[in-house]
């Protein structure tokens, strides 16, 4: 750890390959100079560096011995200036409706509302760009099943994220 205290992200981490797929999509299709985090799938954006050790302690207690949440790639989502894929994980829903209530007084206004899962392979590019890449990935769009492999914390400090915790699925 480096610098004074920072925000901890908490994402869900996919399988290799299904990590492996997200991330060819982002490289394809994010603004290079933009793009300096691997595709993920964000549970929360912003928690205070004070709950750190609790953070830990509760993402071990989901995980370990657990088995690995469903999810599905169930389409795709214009953000509006990018792309996404939306994702269906009713069990890491569950999830992430104990670590709010766990973190409620603490959550800022955007992880405190209606969560809507998704990875992001394109963003901040012009309309015109995110509608024909929606356009495109709709054509031949399939559901399709990923593996929700863990979940991690990180130290936000402005630039790429620095692993705070790493926890598996059984």
């Amino acid at each position: 750890m480096s610098g004074a205290p920072a925000p901890l992200i908490v994402t869900a981490l996919f399988g290799r390959q299904d990590q492996a797929w997200f991330d060819s999509l982002r490289r394809a299709h994010f603004p290079p100079e933009r793009n300096q985090l691997d595709a993920h799938l964000t549970l929360f954006h912003h928690l205070p560096p004070s709950v750190a050790e609790e953070l830990k302690r509760r993402l071990n207690h989901e995980t370990r011995g657990m088995r690995a949440p469903r999810a599905q790639v169930s389409g795709l989502m214009s953000l509006g200036q990018g792309v996404a894929y939306r994702i269906e994980a009713p069990e890491l829903d569950a999830i992430r409706a104990g670590l709010l209530e766990a973190f409620s007084g603490l959550l800022t206004p955007q992880d405190a509302g209606r969560w809507r899962p998704h990875v992001t392979v394109q963003n901040k590019v012009r309309p015109v760009l995110a509608k024909a890449l929606l356009r495109a990935l709709e054509a031949d769009f399939t559901p399709k099943t990923v593996e929700i492999a863990g979940l991690a914390s990180w130290w936000y400090r402005g630039g790429p994220w620095e692993l705070h915790s790493r926890h598996m699925f059984a």
